[in-house]
């Protein structure tokens, strides 16, 4: 046996499985993988080669494992694991390499078992998934539910099991729509098991050269109950999930996108009308005096995909008048992109005609990009990846963009043969969903070696439509666009007369703080501030604090006409920001408690940090009444209140805050 300390964590090795001793010194013990090769089946096996040990970026441990496997000597697993002291969520991979075997499948199905979990029997299991869309919303959101009570399989990505011990976790990074299955857990005599379902690998996969490597796994021993769990799990996300830091920081956004459409289905204009120098410098002086962090400029910035250069027809000095006026305010930039496409007449679509997407054996016909260039479209998992992220790379050295918007990312975008995701000598059903296995991977290639050049930059994946890959994985690298407009006319069966905007809820109100608050029901496991969420900042002052009341609760975006607003409404808005920025880091980490369902009578947030007892509780009501909620954290500042509300301090420092509503309203209670 084998075996090294990190902190208070301890790995032990042996040939049938390794375990994790966490700080509460109970083990977790997983078995190793096995695999179908041309050889046989590997077994679970192993013949220990060499541990070792060493000190990886931003205070994290990298541990590796080698190993051969006894049935089959000449397939050579390496263990690869990510630990920190401050956090018991243990992160974990393999690579599978021969000179001469290859992966096989049976009946057509993958034969990868991943990992085994032994249990008692006595556990309750809970299924968790975080990619379930939600037709109502027009929104992911997560869902939790028994596991293994209709079905002996779950497809997470997460599982966790209670006992009177304490809670177990097992999780893998990936990303795809639920029920859309590449990987599931499985029920056993045993315990638990985490297979490969589909596409995981091609058949014949040869292992030589760089080998197979697999997704990410995490797992994770708390001594306490799920409670805990979700706890230990959302600080593993803020602070230990990806080394690209920026993507964690409460920074407020501003997007052009909803005066865009604003403008062209209320006044008949282009979309791209308002993308010129002169509007979008107006925008940034009054983004500024309402607070905003990152000014994005969405579609239309550029004169054709690919190339991504700005349009000088509607920016003459180029970037140079708009990365002026940011800078004189303090405000980043950030750039709209659709990562697949590039211009028929660019030299990216020019260098990459061997890598352009094929779907049933064709190439997609070009399309026109938001009144630009017809355009071709181009594959991720191919060597097109590199040039897109240097691309990035460059924009980022050069005209200082830090912020990356990704859209139009369909998960089954390419069955081309010689790409990444498989040969001519791989059925087409095959190449496609290898394809749709791997993107998630490739995105977060780019994302990875745009941050290596560029560590101030930060990449979000529109996730606005469903059938795109949402996961884990892709918050290993950035972090998600979550709603745009919400629910459509067509959501709910409302016909349209196909001329008319669809989109219900990008008009002012509250019925568009209802469905963006919505999913901050991931905020029990997966911080708000991984879910960018654009609110509207229109008159009058009860319906901007609704909006910034919402907006604070961690999404921080906001979008509409700014140049509407009137400069008592700017100063209102910008006031509240102002305060929630003094407090917005404590409020990025705090857990959060609520009380009343979205849209109900009455709805409570608290997120004040038990750290520093600093941050903020919104109240919301849909009903004129008085209604009171008492805050789980105690107070540690200056108490401020913004709305028709009072608050009492108790003798515990814990705050009962009184709402006194005539109808629908709000207020924030700041402490400071």
């Amino acid at each position: 046996m084998n075996s090294l300390s990190v902190s208070s964590l301890t790995l032990t090795f042996n040939r049938e499985n390794f375990c994790c001793i966490s700080r509460e010194g109970t083990p977790l013990v997983i078995g190793y993988p096995s695999l179908l090769t041309d050889a046989g089946p590997t077994g679970t096996m192993l013949q220990l080669i060499s541990v070792t040990s060493e000190t990886a970026v931003d205070a994290l441990t990298s541990i590796r494992m080698e190993a051969r496997y006894a049935a089959v000597p000449d397939v050579r697993l390496t263990l690869e694991f990510r630990l920190a002291e401050d956090t018991n969520i243990i992160r974990f991979r393999y690579t599978f390499r021969s000179d001469e075997r290859r992966l096989r499948k049976q009946d057509g199905r993958d034969t990868l078992c991943y990992l085994t979990l032994p249990l008692s029997g006595s556990e309750k299991l809970t299924e968790v998934r975080f990619s379930e869309f939600y037709e109502f919303y027009h929104s992911f959101m997560p869902t939790e539910a028994p596991a293994f009570r209709s079905c002996d399989s779950a497809m997470g990505p997460m599982l966790y099991a209670e006992s009177s011990q304490g809670t177990v976790m097992l999780a893998y990074e990936h990303g795809s729509q639920y029920p859309d299955r590449f990987l599931a857990f499985y029920r056993t005599e045993e315990g638990i098991a985490l297979r490969a379902e589909r596409a995981n690998y091609l058949p014949d996969e040869p292992l030589d050269g760089e080998g197979y490597t697999t997704l990410w796994f995490q797992a994770a021993y708390v001594a306490g109950d799920a409670n805990a769990l979700r706890r230990g799990y959302r600080d593993f996300q803020l602070r230990r999930a990806t080394p690209n830091r920026e993507s964690r920081k409460p920074y407020i956004f501003y997007n052009s996108w909803a005066y865009q459409e604003r403008n062209k289905w209320w006044n008949g204009k282009p979309y791209l009308e308002s993308m010129n120098e002169e509007h979008m410098l107006a925008e940034i002086d009054a983004a500024h005096r309402i607070g905003v962090d990152v000014f994005v400029l969405d579609t239309g910035w550029y004169e054709k995909t690919g190339d991504w250069q700005v349009s000088r027809e509607r920016f003459p000095h180029g970037i140079a008048a708009i990365r002026e006026r940011l800078e004189q305010y303090g405000m980043k930039l950030g750039l709209w992109f659709n990562p697949t496409a590039a211009a028929v007449s660019s030299r990216m679509a020019a260098r990459n005609a061997a890598n352009e997407t094929e779907q049933n054996g064709e190439h997609p016909a070009p399309a026109e990009i938001w009144e630009t260039e017809q355009s071709r479209f181009f594959c991720l998992v191919s060597n097109y990846w590199k040039d897109f992220a240097d691309e990035l790379i460059r924009i980022c050295r050069e005209w200082g963009v830090t912020y990356f918007k990704w859209d139009a990312i369909g998960q089954y975008a390419c069955d081309a043969a010689g790409h990444d995701h498989g040969g001519a000598d791989a059925p087409m059903e095959e190449r496609r969903a290898n394809y749709a296995f791997k993107q998630v991977q490739y995105m977060s290639r780019i994302i990875d070696r745009v941050c290596a050049a560029c560590p101030e930059a930060i990449v979000d994946f529109d996730v606005t439509e469903n059938r795109r890959s949402m996961g884990l994985a892709f918050l290993a690298s950035g972090k998600y666009f979550l709603i745009n407009n919400g629910a459509y006319n067509h959501s709910f069966d409302i016909p349209t007369d196909g001329k008319s905007n669809t989109n219900l809820f990008f008009y002012p109100g509250h019925a568009r703080t209802w469905v963006c608050r919505t999913p901050l029901v991931y905020d029990r496991w997966i911080p708000s501030v991984l879910f960018l969420t654009h609110y509207l900042p229109d008159g009058p002052a009860n319906l901007q604090r609704a909006n910034a009341a919402s907006m604070m609760l961690g999404q921080n975006g906001v979008w509409g006409d700014l140049l509407s607003l009137s400069e008592e409404e700017l100063d209102y808005f910008g006031g509240l920001t102002a305060l929630y920025k003094r407090v917005r880091d404590d409020v990025t980490e705090a857990y959060p408690y609520t009380e009343g369902d979205t849209s109900s009578a009455f709805e409570a947030h608290e997120k004040l940090s038990e750290q520093t007892g600093k941050g903020i509780v919104c109240l919301f009501a849909t009903a004129a009444g008085e209604y009171v909620y008492r805050t789980h954290v105690p107070a540690k500042g200056d108490v401020r209140v913004e709305g028709p509300a009072s608050v009492r301090v108790e003798p515990d420092g814990c705050l009962t805050v009184t709402l006194r509503a005539e109808g629908r309203d709000s207020a924030i209670v700041f402490v400071l």
